[in-house]
């Protein structure tokens, strides 16, 4: 019987699994499958997934990749533009006639995580679980077990890309559930530079489950953008964990834009681990009907002289529910930390429902620390001020909303990838601000 009791079959046995043939990586599955038995599924008795219950895997049996299929037709992959190069996935399985990675210049590596394994597996055995060693995380452990596919970027030291590297995971389109376990590995070396842009987006009815781990390694004095969209289907279960370290002097910039998925679910866990690390992690959350969506962090500034900043903003409506729980901790003798958290959220729908939990754990005495949320509705009286100058209702509303998210889209720096972001809330806004029967007054 499978230890996996929404995984059809054994969690190994008769599974193309990458990396089968190398003893230590085996060894790591067997592994990470004791540890889930011991933890199991993680639920609502636990603190940090309180608001957030996995109920598709109650009564949804998954199929693994290899049996979904992945020839499917695509028509077009989502894409910030002028980039140096693109992996896609479809169905946590390379496509190579929608990737391109001809053009990398020297000293960077980017491929997925099978074909490295395949040439340099000295290197990803030092570098796999470096990051990621929380025993106790239930996904991560199902994820060593696991792990299908994926994708590594390293950057040697001293070597900048100058253009982002686009990497696209595809679900869905297929006639049966499947689930798939993509591992990132991503090592910027000392003094190194990089932009990465994820996608995450779904088609067809089919449910499908994504669980993915992404550790980030951001050497000394290396600066690393790293943005995301997931636009999972309404089929779609997204859990991602992602563990970063930041040494001395270096720059990590995240940012996280949901606008999609039944159930998701982003547990990000930071270490400052050098003096003068710093570290922006920000977001951006879009949900509607059923939807629900988790952003969970925990930034640890583990040294004196580090600075961390997040700020999410959200809009819901209908029955769609948020879920904020973010966590600083500064670390005994850390004097000098400067940690800031906020979390704002707009709600359109008395139905809609935000819980949030920011959250301060200070053990150093010369800090600057603070946190916050707030929670609301459409401010009214705005609403009215555009209105009387002969703004449409449902116009005004989605201006009001498109601001109030404009901030949090500010956190960008990259111009490029923010105009790309800022497009996808424009075409989220019009077909779930606008009000009954007052679409073409406004159009």
């Amino acid at each position: 019987m499978s230890i996996l009791p929404f995984i059809e079959g054994e969690p190994i046995a008769g599974r193309q699994l990458i990396g089968q043939d190398l003893a230590w990586l085996t060894t790591r599955r067997q592994a990470g499958i004791e540890r889930f038995q011991k933890t199991g599924l993680p639920t609502q008795k636990l603190e940090s997934w309180k608001y957030t219950r996995l109920r598709p895997l109650d009564d949804t049996r998954y199929l693994p990749v290899d049996a979904g299929g992945t020839d499917i037709s695509i028509d077009t992959v989502p894409s910030v533009g002028d980039v140096a190069a693109r992996l896609v996935f479809v169905n946590g399985r390379l496509r190579a006639d929608l990737s391109d990675i001809s053009e990398l210049p020297e000293g960077v590596r980017f491929d997925t995580l099978e074909n490295v394994l395949a040439e340099d597996p000295l290197w990803v055995e030092a570098n796999m679980g470096s990051v990621a060693k929380d025993a106790d995380q239930a996904m991560l452990a199902l994820n060593d077990a696991m792990m299908d596919s994926g994708f590594v970027l390293h950057v040697q030291k001293g070597k900048a890309l100058t253009k982002p590297v686009e990497v696209v995971f595809i679900g869905g389109l297929t006639d049966q559930a499947i689930a798939y376990f993509p591992r990132n590995l991503i090592v910027l070396e000392e003094a190194s530079q990089a932009t990465l842009v994820k996608h995450h987006v779904g088609h067809g009815r089919a449910e499908y489950f994504a669980n993915s781990v992404s550790e980030i390694a951001v050497g000394d004095a290396a600066n690393f953008k790293h943005y995301k969209v997931q636009a999972e289907s309404i089929h779609a279960t997204h859990v991602a964990t992602v563990h970063t370290r930041i040494g001395r002097d270096a720059n990590y910039e995240g940012f996280g834009l949901s606008i999609g998925g039944l159930l998701s679910r982003t547990e990000t866990n930071i270490t400052l681990a050098g003096q003068g690390a710093n570290a922006g992690l920000h977001g951006a959350y879009m949900m509607r009907g059923n939807e629900h969506c988790d952003n969970t962090s925990y930034i640890d500034m583990a040294v004196p002289n580090t600075t961390c900043n997040q700020v999410f903003k959200g809009v819901l409506d209908d029955a769609s529910r948020g879920v904020f729980q973010g966590k600083i901790h500064v670390a005994r003798d850390a004097q000098k930390a400067d940690g800031r958290m906020l979390n704002k959220t707009l709600l359109l729908s008395n139905d809609a429902e935000i819980d949030s939990k920011p959250e301060l754990e200070i053990y150093a005495d010369d800090v600057q620390c603070a946190h916050g949320m707030t929670t609301g509705q459409l401010d009214t009286t705005a609403l009215f001020y555009l209105r009387s100058r002969g703004i449409p209702e449902a116009l005004a509303r989605n201006m009001l909303v498109q601001s109030f998210l404009g901030d949090a889209l500010e956190e960008i720096s990259d111009e490029n990838v923010r105009e790309v972001f800022l497009d996808r809330v424009v075409h989220w806004l019009p077909a779930h601000c606008f009000l009954a029967g007052e679409w073409k007054e406004s159009a």
